[in-house]
């Protein structure tokens, strides 16, 4: 079963960033996650978002 949500450590691997990177991204809100208990939880699809996002600025 492919995930739905990521925690912040499988972001900064899928996305090869520092943890303060991340949390920069969330915070911007250029990056969309909420709180679930204690952890804070980001949709794949927002992954997805951002780097649809940064692939059509680079073009």
């Amino acid at each position: 079963m492919t995930p739905v949500l990521l925690k912040v450590p499988d972001v900064m691997d899928a996305l090869q960033m520092s943890r303060s990177k991340v949390y920069d991204l969330i915070r911007a809100g250029v990056l969309a996650s909420f709180k679930e208990g204690g952890s804070r939880r980001i949709p794949v699809t927002a992954l997805h978002d951002y780097v649809r996002t940064k692939m059509e600025e680079a073009a």
